[in-house]
C-alpha cells in the first residue's frame, strides 16, 4: 500500500487574508478531478465526553436525543464501540490518524497554552497521514467546526481549509466562551453547540457541489468542571429543570474516585449533562435536515460517535478515567456511541455487536470510500475495516480491542477485560459478562490464570509489534503531552518541536 501524500498549500498573505475576512469561506478542494467517479461527501460529527448509555437509541429513556436515534434507525449502531484512552487529545488523535497513544506520542489531554497556541504552539499530528489529510489529497474539501485540541489550534491544519475551533480544549462553559475564527480569538456570546453547527451548515451549503469533509468536533456534552455548574440556558431547561434522571445511577462513592466523587448526588449537574446532550442532538437534526433540503442525502455518509465515555454515578464514579487514582480502563471511560448512516447504501436499523474500536474508523472509511490504496503503512495501523458490516456483508471480526492510558494498557474481548499497569498496583481481571460494572477482580484467582495469563500475552505481543519505540512510555519513550504520571516515568517536559522534525531512518509520507 502507498502512503498518501500531505497536501502542500502555499498561498500568500494577502490572499490569505482575504479569504477569511469573508467569513472563513474554504480553498479551492486540494488536486480535486471532477472526472474523477463521485464519493460520497463524509459528515464526522464527534461529541465530547460522552457515553453511549446517555442516548436513545442505546436504551436510555430519560434524555432527548430524537436525531441521533433516527440517524440509528436509517444506519448501522455499533453496540460495543470503545475509546482506547480515556480522555480528549489521544483519543482524537488515534480517530485521526488510526494510530495508538504509543504511536502518535499523545497519550494524555494537551493543558492549556503549550501546544496549543502560543509561541510553542505546534500540531502534535504533524508527521502522520490523518482522515482529513487522505480525503483531502483524494479531491475533498475539508472543514473543521468545533475542537481540535491537537496543536497549532490557530491556524488551520491537517488539509482543512474552513477552521472555526477553539483556542484551548477544556471548556469552562457554553456561552460567553473565546473561538478562534479567520486566525483572531475572540469572544463568542452565542451557545457553542449552536455556533458549531452554523458553522456546520454554513461549510455544506458553501461546499454542496463538490466532494467534502466535514469535522463538526461540539465541545459537549462535556460533563466536567464549571461547564456542568452553568445553568442551562438552551431550550431543555423547562425539561430537565425537576427531571429525576433514573439513568443515571446512585451508587457509593468509589474509593478511587479523585475529585468528582461529590457529585454522585448533585441533580443540578445530571441535568445539566442530558440538557448538553440534547442541545448536541438539536445540532445533528440541522446537519441532516440540511443534507435533505440540498439532496445530498444519499451521496453523503454521516458519522455519530463520541471521542471517549463518561461515568455518570455507573459503578460508583463520575467523570472519565483520568478523574481516578489510580488511572482506570473501565467500559464506562470507553465505552462510546458510534452510528453510522448513508441512505440507500446501508440498510436501515442495523445494530452489529462487534467489539470495534476507534482506531478502526480510518480504515474502514478508507474502504468505505474505495481508498484503500491511501491507507498508510507506516506507521502500521492496529485497525480493522469494518467496511463489511456497513453494507451487510459477512466477515470474520475478532472481538478484541486495545487501550492504553500512560501506565494502564488493557484487553477487551466480549467477554473478558484484562488491565495491566507499570510501575503500580493493581492488575485488574474482569468476566464482564458476569460483572458488567467491573466489580469483581478476579486477577490472581487461580481458577482465572488461564484466561489470565493468556490476555496477558496477548497484551504484550499488541503492544511489542504496534508501539514505537520514541514513544513507548513502557519502554522509555517520550511524550508529546505532560504526564499524570510523570512520578513514575521520570518525564519532566513533553516534546515541544515548533514544528515535527524526523528522526533518523523515519520521515513524513511522502
Amino acid at each position: 500500500m502507498s502512503v498518501p501524500t500531505r497536501p502542500l498549500v502555499v498561498v500568500a498573505a494577502a490572499i490569505l487574508a482575504a479569504i477569511f475576512l469573508v467569513g472563513t469561506e474554504p480553498l479551492a478542494a486540494q488536486n480535486f478531478d471532477p472526472a474523477t467517479p463521485e464519493r460520497p461527501n463524509v459528515v464526522l460529527i464527534l461529541s465530547d465526553n460522552h457515553g453511549a448509555w446517555s442516548l436513545g437509541a442505546y436504551g436510555n429513556r430519560d434524555v432527548r436525543t430524537p436525531h441521533i436515534d433516527r440517524l440509528a434507525d436509517e444506519g448501522v449502531l455499533f453496540t460495543r464501540a470503545h475509546a482506547n484512552n480515556a480522555v480528549c487529545s489521544p483519543t482524537r488523535a488515534s480517530l485521526l490518524s488510526g494510530l495508538m497513544p504509543s504511536q502518535h506520542g499523545v497519550h494524555t489531554y494537551l493543558s492549556g497554552g503549550g501546544a496549543q497556541i502560543g509561541p510553542d504552539a505546534y500540531n502534535t499530528l504533524e508527521e502522520f497521514a490523518t482522515i482529513p489529510s487522505i480525503l483531502t489529497d483524494a479531491g475533498y474539501v475539508a472543514g473543521l467546526s468545533g475542537k481540535w485540541h491537537l496543536g497549532d489550534n490557530l491556524h488551520p491544519q491537517e488539509g482543512f481549509t474552513y477552521w472555526v475551533t477553539k483556542p484551548h480544549g477544556g471548556s469552562q462553559g457554553f456561552y460567553d466562551q473565546e473561538i478562534i475564527e479567520a486566525e483572531q480569538l475572540r469572544n463568542e456570546p452565542e451557545y457553542l453547540t449552536k455556533f458549531w453547527t452554523d458553522h456546520g451548515v454554513r461549510f455544506i451549503e458553501q461546499n454542496k457541489d463538490r466532494p467534502f469533509f466535514l469535522y463538526l468536533a461540539y465541545n459537549g456534552p462535556y460533563g466536567l468542571g464549571p461547564a456542568m455548574r452553568e445553568p442551562i440556558r438552551n431550550r431543555f431547561a423547562s425539561h430537565y429543570a425537576a427531571h429525576p434522571m433514573p439513568s443515571m445511577p446512585r451508587d457509593t462513592p468509589h474509593p478511587w474516585n479523585f475529585n468528582y466523587g461529590d457529585w454522585l448526588p448533585d441533580m443540578q449537574v445530571r441535568r445539566k449533562y442530558a440538557a448538553e446532550v440534547s442541545g448536541i442532538d438539536d445540532g445533528v437534526g440541522r446537519i441532516t435536515d440540511t443534507l435533505q433540503r440540498l439532496g445530498l442525502e444519499e451521496n453523503t455518509l454521516v458519522i455519530f460517535l463520541g471521542d471517549q465515555g463518561l461515568a455518570s454515578g455507573h459503578s460508583g464514579f463520575w467523570g472519565m478515567g483520568d478523574h481516578t487514582r489510580p488511572l482506570t480502563a473501565f467500559d464506562w471511560t470507553t465505552w462510546i456511541p458510534m452510528i453510522f448512516r448513508q441512505k440507500g447504501r446501508m440498510s436501515a436499523g442495523e445494530r452489529s455487536n462487534h467489539v470495534v474500536s476507534n482506531y478502526d474508523v480510518l480504515p474502514t472509511l478508507l474502504e468505505y470510500l474505495g481508498l484503500q490504496s491511501k491507507t498508510p503503512d507506516k506507521p502500521k495501523l492496529p485497525g480493522r475495516s469494518f467496511a463489511a458490516t456497513l453494507e451487510g456483508r459477512d466477515t470474520d471480526w475478532d472481538d478484541t480491542v486495545f487501550f492504553e492510558f500512560e501506565n494502564v494498557r488493557s484487553i477487551r474481548t466480549a467477554e473478558w477485560k484484562y488491565i495491566e499497569r507499570i510501575y503500580q498496583k493493581p492488575n485488574e481481571l474482569y468476566h464482564l459478562e458476569n460483572d458488567p460494572g467491573e466489580r469483581l477482580n478476579l486477577y490472581g484467582v487461580p481458577e482465572h490464570s488461564g484466561i489470565q495469563n493468556e490476555l496477558q500475552k496477548r497484551l504484550h505481543v499488541f503492544f511489542d509489534r504496534y508501539a514505537e519505540p520514541r514513544w513507548d512510555l513502557w519502554k522509555g519513550g517520550a511524550s508529546k503531552t505532560n504526564i499524570i504520571t510523570e512520578k513514575f516515568f521520570g518525564i519532566k517536559n513533553p516534546y515541544r518541536p515548533s514544528r515535527y522534525e524526523p528522526q533518523p531512518g523515519e520521515g513524513k509520507p511522502q
